[in-house]
């Protein structure tokens, strides 16, 4: 062991470092090109509360984590208490603002159909690259992979939860192969008395995206109700979301050669700039603007059948209605806004600069979801006692209705349905999960064991009709049916052993058995379904850790395992509509994923919260999963194929230190080179993609939190998140990062205060994107936010 002048001269060294790196970093980001940030940024440490014994990382805090803690590997966390205080959080996913190499693709409140989670090695493209529960109940829709395909965030509120903790990577045999990105576990609150609370918030967002000011708001409110009485407690909790978000979508045109036909209006206001190939466009108006109401509500009941002993229910219901509008930008000479119907047709000749362009009713996306899906899940679970646990759980989510509206007019010369549309309906789609686990220590071992059998179904039931009117009109004629089943059935076993003082390995292997089986895709009605072939495919994968502590303060940890993530059902057998109505089908020869996943840290533990890790990681993956425009293929539309060979290299550092006058600094920095070796398929021409970096995964990203307690009822925080260069195509092609379609570094930072009144009352306020930083990623995100908040505590 290390002297104690040692430890402390290392303490202090670290702590001198962090707060000097730290408030560089935040003075020089936000005017620094990449160059800039990158040199700054590499010196940025934080980590989340921790501490470790015999080498292994447990995470701390009111609630423990259902992770699992003998794996000596990278985890982060933040209990509900930090996250009430220091976050301004108005959905689920902002827990994780702040936590390493994590971002969620969050577009505006209550986004539930785009934010999804994308980490170290992965994209926002890759949702199926990563794992999110609460309370041991899958949330991950694995139904799909990509943007359409987000976790269920909405089961979760903020104010519930207890604490959320993350494990980077597929180091656990628990876990199937979707957990090669990270894992993300919630534990929500369970009362132990009787208490009540409640919630009311406010957020306003002016935003004046290309010249056209709007302010957008949501409202939320909330209340949850529990109590413990003897062996039984209860939890029940409601919440409603009322949310307008800024347009997500923008008609455009590339500069047109053309004179106007002799019917085109003229029209100012257009808006030129250039596309994500930086190459001169127009314009002509915005859409996907969402009006979205949210109801959620969730019942928790458990009862302690002995000491130790806990069967629990859970039944969660969520419920959406959003509706998706356009507006144009064009005006003619009398100041009258010009549309695709201006002149009564579905189609409007306009001339802009002297030039000619069509207006059509795909320039003017108007949608309505109208969805409620629920969620059951029961487990009895003992705790360790006398060496041993065990656990058996199930779930359930259902799609109870699932039906999306769109405005798609004919375009036969007669109009004979100029309110024409379609309707996807995805009713009897969903999941269910059932498991069962023990954790066994023998009396006098250095040895625990933990092994399991479970099993994962998903079902895909999606069909499309015709509408005469888009907006109520009952499904008419069929116009293309998708259904699939996908099933795996795994067992693994795990071995923690302390072999020696300070030094623990872990081995595990994991088996699965994946079923695609009844597959069906029918273009019409009128058509003969076409059957896709049954298919089965056997995987195991090996993980493997070790930790060694070199001091009551150091701890040298690596880890390394196989993850195979199979094709989910969507992609094998899901179809559907491009933006444009175009057809899009999937393939349902898709090879599995395979990922072998290393990472190597070297963690330093202070006293207090004082932190300081770093970790190498690296990823090889083959056959990944993408979609891509492949002309040998198709010309016009995209397909999920197997890219051959991705690897990603890279280094996290990150920290936390307690400064004087209760500060406390945390932040992170990831440099991660993440290419593209080899892909048969290609973007334009055989060999574009080839040495590309991989789409939404950047070189930098940076993190920083200072927490200030400035008194026992008042907190303040500062937050800044950096992301740097990144690109949305396989071949790199979108050079301009700053456009519609693109995806663009960004510098945000947030503000936040709590002030608890007394016992009962809590207000906050804060800002989201003070800087109002206009960023991208396809869509646009959201830019200065204000945000007020009321909760009252029994």
């Amino acid at each position: 062991m290390h002297s104690i002048s040692r430890a402390r001269r290392l303490r202090a060294g670290a702590l001198t470092a962090l707060a000097s790196a730290s408030a560089a970093a935040f003075t020089t980001v936000y005017a620094a090109e990449d160059a800039a940030v990158e040199s700054v940024a590499s010196a940025i440490i934080s980590a989340p509360v921790r501490a470790q014994s015999l080498g292994i990382v447990r995470v701390d805090g009111a609630a423990p984590t259902s992770l699992p803690s003998r794996i000596p590997t990278t985890m982060e966390g933040v209990s509900g208490e930090a996250i009430a205080r220091d976050i301004n959080a108005t959905d689920a996913e902002d827990a994780l603002k702040y936590l390493p190499s994590l971002l969620v693709r969050k577009r505006y409140i209550g986004d539930y159909n785009h934010a999804v989670l994308s980490t170290r090695a992965s994209g926002t493209g890759n949702s199926a690259r990563s794992l999110v529960y609460a309370d041991g109940i899958l949330l991950s829709n694995l139904l799909g992979n990509g943007a359409t395909f987000a976790p269920r965030w909405g089961l979760v509120s903020p104010e519930e939860i207890a604490r959320v903790d993350v494990m980077y990577g597929p180091f656990s045999a628990a876990y199937s192969g979707n957990a090669v990105g990270a894992v993300v576990d919630y534990q929500t609150r369970m009362p132990t008395r009787f208490e009540a609370h409640a919630r009311v918030g406010y957020s306003h967002q002016p935003n004046d995206l290309y010249g056209h000011q709007h302010d957008y708001d949501a409202k939320q409110a909330s209340a949850s109700i529990g109590s413990a009485e003897g062996a039984f407690s209860w939890w029940l909790h409601a919440g409603r979301t009322d949310s307008e978000g800024q347009p997500q979508t923008f008609a455009n045109r590339p500069l047109s050669s053309s004179a106007p036909a002799a019917n085109a209006v003229p029209v100012t206001g257009a808006v030129s700039g250039l596309n994500r190939a930086n190459q001169p466009w127009l314009l002509l108006s915005s859409g996907t603007q969402y009006d979205t109401v949210q109801d959620q509500a969730k019942l928790k009941l458990a009862y302690d059948i002995d000491p130790g002993l806990r069967a629990m229910a859970v039944v969660g219901l969520w419920r959406n209605r959003s509706d998706g509008q356009s507006e144009s930008f064009l005006t003619d000479a009398n100041g009258r806004t010009i549309d695709h119907r201006a002149s009564g047709g579905i189609t409007q000749p306009v001339s802009i600069d002297g030039k000619g362009y069509t207006l059509s009713a795909a320039d003017f996306p108007q949608t309505r979801d109208e969805l409620e899906h629920r969620m059951y899940a029961l487990s009895l679970k003992r705790r360790v006692r006398d060496g041993l646990g065990w656990e058996v759980s199930g779930s359930l989510y259902d799609y109870l209705a699932d039906r999306s509206r769109a405005y798609a007019p004919t375009s036969t010369p007669s109009s004979t349905l100029p309110q024409g549309g379609r309707l996807t309906d995805q009713a009897g789609t969903g999941w269910n999960t059932l498991s069962a686990k023990l954790s066994w220590t023998p009396d006098g071992s250095d040895h625990t064991i933990d092994a399991g059998v479970s099993q994962e179904r998903f079902r895909l039931r999606s069909r499309v009709f015709g509408l005469d009117d888009w907006r109520a009109a009952a499904g008419g004629a069929q116009s293309a049916r998708f259904e699939g089943d996908t099933r795996v059935r795994a067992v693994f076993a795990q071995d923690a052993w302390a072999f020696a003082p300070d030094w623990t390995a872990v081995f595990g292997l994991r088996g699965e058995r994946w079923q695609a089986f009844d597959g069906l895709t029918q273009a019409l009605a009128t058509q003969t379904p076409h059957a896709h072939p049954d298919r089965s495919q056997t995987a195991w994968s090996p993980k493997a850790a070790l930790s060694y502590g070199l001091s009551e303060q150091w701890v040298i940890k690596a880890s390394t395992g196989r993850a195979v993530r199979f094709p989910t059902v969507s992609e094998l057998f899901q179809g559907g509509f491009s933006p444009t109505g175009s057809f899009i089908n999937n393939d349902p020869n898709l090879k599995a994923e395979r990922s072998w996943t290393s990472e190597l840290s070297a963690e330093w533990t202070g006293q207090d919260r004082d932190a300081l890790r770093v970790t190498l990681f690296h990823e090889d993956s083959r056959d990944a999963l993408y979609s891509q425009i492949n002309p040998g293929i198709n010309t016009t539309t995209a397909t999920v194929q197997n890219i051959d060979h991705v690897r990603t290299r890279g280094v996290e550092l990150s920290g936390t230190a307690g400064l004087p006058r209760r500060v406390t600094l945390t932040g992170s920095v990831t440099f991660a080179d993440s290419i593209i070796l080899a892909n048969t398929g290609y973007a334009t021409v055989p060999g574009d993609t080839i040495g590309k970096w991989q789409p939404r995964v950047p070189r930098w990203r940076a993190t920083l939190l200072a927490q200030w307690q400035a008194r026992d009822d008042l907190s303040l925080s500062l937050g800044a998140r950096y992301s740097g260069k990144q690109f949305s195509t396989l071949d790199n092609s979108d050079v301009n990062g700053f456009a519609y379609m693109a995806a663009s570094k960004y510098f945000t930072v947030d503000v936040r205060a709590q002030w608890r009144l007394d016992k009962q009352w809590t207000l906050a306020a804060g800002v989201d994107n003070l800087n109002n930083y206009q960023y991208w990623n396809f869509h646009p995100y959201p830019g200065r936010t204000f945000q007020v908040e009321a909760r009252w505590d029994y």
